[in-house]
């Protein structure tokens, strides 16, 4: 694995758990030489796992569109900065760089992003590793609206293996090193096998 996209609050939050989070998935994925894609921000939970990895010799691209320069303030620093022209070709761009894929605590963009790499994931569109970074159970209501989606009849059992969730960064990381997705199956329960 030599790429994570990582999908993360253009804010900080409200609990300093959130910060030192970024920081350490930063400093796991310098230690052990897994470059960062992201969406090029210097502010905020992006801004953070970005510093953290360059202060600690990692490399980080971002992927960011033109017309979001001044609002999330592009990161003068970044190993690369891949310019796109809107939010589509950013997306399409971190998903062809990505080898993996990890959720930080954030806002409606991280979790239109966790989704459709999930998505993507249930359709067989690709079999890269999904992680949610699950600080303070962040993401644990996440967890539980997919096992509701699967209780009520629109997803079948195995969305729930799909990604793999930790509050440790190092932990996270090895989930997603040693991910086995499962067998591709069809989605639509009123169609047949």
């Amino acid at each position: 694995m030599k790429r994570i996209c990582v999908f993360a609050g253009s804010n900080s939050g409200v609990s300093p758990a959130y910060v030192q989070a970024a920081e350490n998935l930063g400093k796991v994925m310098a230690k052990s030489g897994i470059e960062l894609i992201y969406g090029g921000s210097k502010i905020g939970l992006m801004g953070k796992i970005a510093d953290t990895l360059l202060r600690h010799g990692g490399n980080v691209i971002g992927v960011m569109p033109k017309g979001l320069f001044r609002g999330e303030m592009v990161h003068a620093e970044l190993t690369i900065l891949i310019e796109v022209d809107d939010m589509h070709q950013r997306k399409a761009k971190m998903m062809e760089l990505a080898d993996a894929f990890i959720a930080l605590p954030g806002g409606l963009g991280t979790f239109e992003e966790i989704f459709e790499v999930l998505s993507w994931s249930q359709l067989g569109i690709h079999t890269k590793p999904v992680g949610l970074y699950n600080i303070e159970g962040f993401y644990t209501p996440l967890s539980n609206l997919i096992q509701h989606a699967i209780d009520s009849g629109f997803a079948r059992p195995s969305n729930q293996s799909l990604y793999v969730m930790s509050d440790d960064a190092d932990e996270l990381v090895k989930k997603l090193q040693h991910f086995e997705r499962p067998p591709a199956e069809n989605k639509w329960s009123d169609l047949k096998d």
